[in-house]
């Protein structure tokens, strides 16, 4: 079992940077593919960025890439989000999640283990 926390969310605005965490319970975080998905209100729960159990690989959906930066640290059980130039359309629930599967595999239905969310909004 994997319980996962995330943090860091709240109030920027258009521009502006916000760094989300997520810490995970459990011995076998070093093992699992992380990876942060956004759910915004009337929408379905989107992909953001994965990264591979060992760090050395990591993806990202096109609408975010070169903006945000998906890193984790092993030793601290600890997956990060770094938002950087966010935009209003960032607005959304972010959750982190854990799982076995391919870091580039963007379902949702992939991951076993989620966090309950941390809210970020975006003002313009």
């Amino acid at each position: 079992q994997v319980q996962l926390v995330e943090s860091g969310g709240g109030l920027v605005q258009a521009g502006g940077s916000l760094r989300l965490s997520c810490a995970a319970s459990g011995r076998t975080f070093s093992t699992y593919t992380m990876a942060w998905f956004r759910q915004a209100p009337g929408k379905e729960r989107e992909f953001v960025a994965a990264i591979k159990w060992s760090g050395t690989n990591t993806y990202y959906a096109e609408s975010v890439k070169g903006r945000f930066t998906i890193s984790r640290d092993n030793a601290k059980n600890t997956v990060y989000l770094q938002m950087n130039s966010v935009k209003p359309e960032d607005t959304a629930n972010y959750y982190c999640a854990a799982g076995t599967v391919y870091y580039r595999d963007l379902r949702t239905s992939g991951y076993d283990y989620w966090g309950q969310g941390t809210q970020v909004n975006v003002s313009s």
